[in-house]
């Protein structure tokens, strides 16, 4: 299929984690389909690590990356990197303008919106990646946020959800869009799909993902404490990876004496995080459409995780393996049981990697998502064939019965 090259400006607050694989992915197949590209992001977040992986991807941008210090919190700051943000994408000349998470789909259409006012055609997508979807609706903060969605939605062309999940769960804490709206699932590259063996003096479990509350780690240590408790000796574990709360949870290892069976790393590739353990656990309280889960998944590697999020729409007719969020007994036990039937556990690693390949590429991400774009500019491709043409506004509401099929189990 060609396509009409368009100048895209990605803008994200936080360039780290699973939302800057996505948008790393999607920059670099759209840099190779011809397109000039850009990305917009903080410039007080990321470790050496992180950065790293921003300036192997900075030569594949035209437009280049550009960092500007941008607060996690609504801030009086927020003011003036609205405008700093307003005066370096006004001069790169978006065809698309699109926000990732939150604060970062709030400047791309704050500012696309002025853009507009003065002439430039810049079309708004955002995309959530879970952000302020997160927030219980019940709550102060959920409905300042929420609410700040809703007027956003005036100000939003393309909405792009990551998960079924994500898509009901904007309808129903923000309310319905008018906006052209798709469900695209993150997608792997091939070379993905390899599995992974781990190395001979593995570990029995590992953790990988940010150090944050909302992920879990804290679940992880208090399950590998129960088993001590239990068993008198606490299995093997590796934590990777890095995020607010690290300092936190080697003051929790070290006060339930674990010290000697949890060993901290920083951030790694998680291909080669997964040699460190035979099972890896991902105990999340909220997600989207967690990257881990894919990759680890395709690695084959044997995995604990929680029914959250788009979580469930990866297993399929595996979902009932998923353990319940937040509960530290049902946890302990599905890592008891891995530990007790290794073989059983090898065997749904199989199962399971069997059938994602198709659904969660990399190509196919990239493909539907472009064609978003035209859709919104009024560009047809010249492939009718392509299947990205189909579920787009229909695919919201069809979601509202995936949540509420996951809030009954």
């Amino acid at each position: 299929m060609t396509t009409t090259p368009m100048r895209i400006v990605h803008c994200v607050r936080s360039p780290i984690g699973g939302i800057f694989r996505h948008i790393r992915d999607l920059a670099i197949c759209q840099s190779e389909a011809g397109h000039d590209v850009g990305l917009v992001c903080d410039s007080n977040t990321g470790s050496a690590f992180d950065n790293r992986l921003l300036e192997e991807l900075k030569p594949r941008l035209a437009l280049g990356i550009a960092r500007f210090p941008m607060q996690r919190q609504l801030t009086v700051q927020d003011l003036t990197a609205t405008v700093s943000l307003y005066k370096h994408i006004r001069d790169l000349k978006p065809d698309i303008l699109h926000g990732h998470g939150a604060k970062g789909g709030a400047y791309a259409r704050l500012i696309g919106s002025v853009l507009r006012l003065r002439g430039q055609k810049a079309a708004r997508v955002y995309c959530p990646h879970g952000g302020s979807l997160h927030y219980d609706p019940n709550r102060f903060e959920g409905r300042v946020y929420h609410t700040l969605e809703r007027l956003l939605g005036r100000l939003t062309d393309g909405l792009i959800f990551v998960s079924d999940y994500e898509a009901a769960a904007y309808e129903s804490k923000v309310g319905h869009t008018k906006a052209l709206s798709r469900i695209v699932y993150n997608g792997l590259t091939p070379d993905e799909f390899t599995p992974v063996p781990v190395d001979e003096a593995a570990a029995d479990f590992l953790y990988i993902g940010m150090l944050r509350d909302l992920k879990g780690p804290d679940l992880f240590i208090e399950a590998l404490y129960n088993i001590r408790l239990k068993n008198g000796t606490a299995p093997k574990a590796h934590i990777v990876g890095e995020g607010p709360d690290e300092e936190r949870y080697r003051n929790m290892v070290r006060k339930l004496g674990l010290d000697g069976a949890i060993t901290f790393h920083g951030a790694l590739p998680a291909r080669e995080a997964f040699k460190l353990a035979r099972n890896v656990v991902v105990p999340s309280r909220a997600e989207a459409m967690p990257y881990i889960i894919l990759e680890t998944v395709a690695a084959e590697r044997p995995l604990i995780a929680t029914r959250v999020g788009g979580i469930p729409e990866i297993f399929g007719r595996y979902a009932n393996r998923l353990v319940e969020p937040g509960h530290i007994g049902k946890l302990t036990t599905a890592m008891e049981e891995a530990l007790a039937d290794p073989a059983k556990m090898a065997q749904q690693a199989k199962n399971l990697r069997s059938c994602l390949a198709e659904t969660f590429s990399v190509d196919l991400m990239n493909d539907r998502i472009t064609t978003l774009y035209q859709e919104i500019q009024g560009i047809a491709p010249t492939d009718s064939s392509t299947p990205a043409q189909a579920d787009s506004v229909s695919a919201v509401p069809r979601a509202q019965t995936v949540l509420a099929r996951s809030s009954n189990r």
